[in-house]
């Protein structure tokens, strides 16, 4: 397993330290040079929970708009936070909260409950029972809808909070969540985009609070580390190249080869990796 741990160290690309004040500039800096790159991308679009990811990647993206509106003058870049609630969400006032902390150009809510409900009835209504599971990752995919159809009202493009920690587990939608133009902190583990809203002095509650995808209705408020069997401390210290208890090594390993495909767009005659 040295080869796999070699390999999947490799392919996150999380270094052993940071210093957070660099790795918040290169993030601003990558969104900065690839909105100048697509001049005609005015927007960046993200779905806006009150956890610890989303906060960092919604002040990063605010960030870099505002430092592109000063240095070119063009005052059609916005960042458009955007609240996704399914029906009344239990932490409103996290989202809340990390949106006054963003300070966010625009904000947009919008309620993914009756477009969830209607595509579960009508699966149901053609013979499809739909799991509560399923229903979870319905919801994500709703979600991205919604954003690729504000992005594209607005000449926008959707920020991803994918980090590497996420990543290596595969732990989010396929086409969903995951489903984005651009992931700016790619590279960073759990702790290390813990170490960046520190430094960006975000409220304390947004980055310790336990994570959660909190898709699924029969169990409310799933902490990750439950859903995956292994700690978000024990992925970070795995992915920094340190020792990690043999269960919990092994517990990544299988997250990591079990979700490739979701690190891969879609599988062609050419591909090689799933053999």
């Amino acid at each position: 397993m040295a080869e796999l741990k070699k390999q999947i160290i490799e392919e996150m690309r999380v270094q052993p330290s940071i210093d957070p004040k660099i790795e918040i500039r290169k993030s601003v800096d990558f969104i900065k040079e690839y909105l100048k790159k697509y001049s005609f991308i005015k927007t960046l679009v993200l779905g806006i929970s009150g956890g610890q990811d989303s906060t960092l990647v919604g002040k990063l993206s605010q960030l870099a708009m505002t430092e592109l509106r000063e240095e070119t003058g063009d005052n059609e870049y916005q960042f458009i936070a955007v609240r996704l609630p399914y029906g009344e969400q239990a932490d409103e006032k996290d989202a809340m909260d990390a949106i006054e902390f963003i300070k966010a150009d625009k904000i947009v809510k919008v309620n993914v409950k009756p477009g969830v409900d209607a595509t579960v009835q009508t699966l149901e209504d053609s013979s499809t029972t739909v799991s509560d599971f399923v229903k979870g990752n319905i919801k994500a995919r709703q979600r991205m809808i919604i954003q690729y159809a504000i992005a594209g009202s607005h000449k926008g493009a959707v920020v991803g909070t994918d980090h590497s920690a996420e990543s290596v587990t595969g732990f989010y939608t396929k086409f969903g969540d995951g489903g984005t133009d651009i992931n700016p902190i790619f590279r960073l583990n759990k702790r290390q985009g813990k170490a960046l809203l520190k430094e960006l002095e975000a409220p304390k509650h947004l980055y310790e609070k336990i994570p959660t995808a909190d898709l699924e209705e029969d169990k409310p408020s799933l902490p990750d580390e439950k859903a995956l069997g292994v700690t978000y401390d024990q992925i970070d210290d795995y992915l920094e190249g340190k020792e990690v208890p043999a269960e919990a090594a092994q517990k990544i390993e299988s997250w990591f080869v079990k979700t490739e495909h979701k690190r891969h767009l879609p599988i062609t005659i050419f591909d090689d990796f799933w053999k």
